[in-house]
């Protein structure tokens, strides 16, 4: 485990980061022309993301970004 002290300006930086990533990554996972096998490797990384996210953002902010694990299956 890796520990990173980060000013408030970065911290709102990575906040923006991780936003658009799981933004671009929602879009994709939307798209009905994805390849099941990259939409699985999109769901393991959104995942990832999300956790890095949820240790940012307040509760309301992650429930936008929560999926529902039946959405993908």
């Amino acid at each position: 485990m890796l520990g990173f002290l980060f000013n408030d300006r970065e911290c709102k930086e990575l906040d923006y980061v991780l936003r658009k990533e799981l933004d671009e990554m929602l879009f994709d996972l939307n798209d009905k022309r994805m390849d099941n096998d990259i939409k699985t490797a999109i769901e393991a990384r959104y995942t990832i993301i999300f956790r890095m996210y949820a240790r940012l953002a307040s509760p309301k902010d992650i429930s936008r970004y929560a999926r529902n694990r039946m959405q993908h299956q």
